[in-house]
């Protein structure tokens, strides 16, 4: 009985909150609206009280039902608004309360999204045709792809001799990147690159903290009097860096991620509290100065598929070097792949502890070597791109952060 009532009493409330927005709706006589309160409210009613019957006969008639009406009111539509959203709505409401019964829940949740959508209509109309760029919708589309088809269909075991490459883990790892590429566009996108260097060297970190540096120091060798604010920014990435070893561990070996905590918070609070220390002290130069746009794109494919193939690479490299020289062995090629990129390095050692290859604390020691290693590819990358005193900003902060991460690891 209890479930009963609140099926029903879900469903009532789906009906209420589609049909207040419809009611609002039909105050414009511009659109068309087939019901409003009353009307979606007795709808998600009666399919709720349909599903109280035995067997789905009932529950058939009335969508049919309500289907005929929807035709019905689509055909009497007088308004100017061609578009047939109310009479797939109310059908939508129908088909809610008596879903509210099965899995209240979560269709209380379909509902507030349905809501959601109708109330955000010309928001949502205004970003797809006016915001977005063709190039965006296909990042969209490919993101949607990724997540939606090829990844249920990646195998969940073990597919090489070692048994330690998991192309689902793989993909797993593969989209988060996507998604991390895609956030960090859209930062860039709503907050625009007059914002400051900073927000744009933090989200170009989680793309590649390398090449980040690589981009602000050549707008510091280009305007010397940015030289701390590109510095700032070169840091910020740094940060991104550490927040992304953590979500990559916690995909590929979640086991581990306690373990990473501490290190990783001083390894981003360290460039963090250096980088807001010349963010002030070139507050002046700021001052009356843009910041010419960066060039952006929501998804990175072929970074993507680098990611996913030096992963795999590093990860079969390792468990050789573990099988043919011991534990240290793989230590050794992963921290070599670090000079590469550390985050692949990083997954690698978190699933090669998974598949039982390496303890928690060597995979913890491999994925520091891994940063150190990187951390030295920064470093000389920033000399090349804008000399010593663009490195002299970067060095300290740098070291520290890596000692910091080691001494937490020895104690």
């Amino acid at each position: 009985m209890t479930e009963t009532v609140a099926g029903l009493l879900v469903a009532l409330g789906i009906g209420l909150l589609i049909g207040l927005e419809r009611e609002r709706r039909k105050l414009d006589p511009s659109f068309g609206a087939a019901g409003g309160v009353r009307t979606h409210a007795v709808v998600a009613l009666s399919g709720a009280l349909a599903m109280q019957f035995t067997g789905l006969l009932l529950v058939a008639v009335g969508a049919a039902f309500i289907g005929a009406l929807v035709v019905v009111a689509y055909w009497r539509d007088r308004s100017p608004d061609t578009g047939v959203i109310s009479e797939v709505t109310l059908f939508t409401t129908y088909l809610l309360g008596a879903y509210a019964t099965v899995q209240p829940a979560l269709a209380a949740a379909i509902g507030v999204i349905v809501a959601l959508t109708l109330v955000l209509r010309e928001a949502l109309h205004r970003f797809v045709s006016r915001t977005l760029t063709q190039r965006e919708v296909l990042d969209v589309m490919l993101l949607a792809a990724a997540v939606l088809v090829i990844l249920p269909l990646l195998p969940d075991r073990a597919i090489d001799a070692a048994g330690v490459v998991n192309p689902r883990k793989v993909g797993q790892l593969t989209v988060l990147m996507l998604g991390i590429n895609a956030l960090g566009h859209v930062a860039l996108r709503t907050l625009g690159p007059d914002r400051g260097l900073p927000v744009a060297g933090f989200f170009g970190g989680f793309i590649s903290s390398v090449a980040t540096i690589g981009a602000m120091g050549a707008k510091a060798r280009a305007a010397p009097g940015l030289l701390d604010i590109a510095a700032a920014a070169a840091l910020c990435s740094s940060v991104a860096t550490a927040a992304q070893v953590v979500l990559v561990v916690s995909v590929a070996n979640p086991s581990l991620v306690k373990g990473w905590l501490l290190p990783a918070a001083l390894m981003a609070a360290i460039p963090a509290a250096a980088a807001w220390w010349l963010w002030r002290r070139s507050a002046a130069a700021r001052d009356g100065k843009g910041v010419e746009p960066m060039e952006s794109r929501a998804i990175q494919p072929f970074h993507a598929l680098a990611f996913s193939v030096t992963v795999t690479a590093m990860t079969v490299l390792a468990a050789w070097l573990a099988l043919r020289f011991g534990d240290s062995g793989a230590q050794l090629g992963i921290g070599v792949g670090g000079f590469v990129d550390a985050h692949s390095a990083t997954a690698s050692a978190a699933v090669l502890a998974g598949q039982g290859a390496l303890t928690d604390a060597q995979a913890l020691q491999a994925i520091l070597w891994a940063l150190c290693a990187n951390t030295l590819t920064k470093l000389v990358v920033a000399y090349a791109t804008a000399g010593y005193a663009y490195l002299q900003r970067l060095l300290w902060p740098h070291l520290a952060m890596l000692a910091a991460a080691a001494l937490v690891l020895l104690a």
